[in-house]
């Protein structure tokens, strides 16, 4: 059994959770902060659209 301490993330919410590795996965492959702003601008409008009602 490890007597370490429980890591702040462990009981974070899963929005900062999938923040941290989005944020990770991005610099760790070097990833222009540029670029990643406009293409999470694409996301962030493709989810917007899966949360508007579907009309019949």
């Amino acid at each position: 059994m490890s007597n370490a301490p429980a890591s702040p993330l462990e009981n974070a919410p899963a929005e900062i959770k999938l923040a941290v590795d989005l944020i990770c996965l991005l610099e760790d492959n070097a990833i222009d902060p540029h670029t990643v702003l406009l293409a999470l601008d694409i996301v962030r409008r493709d989810f917007e659209k899966k949360l508007q009602p579907q009309s019949a």
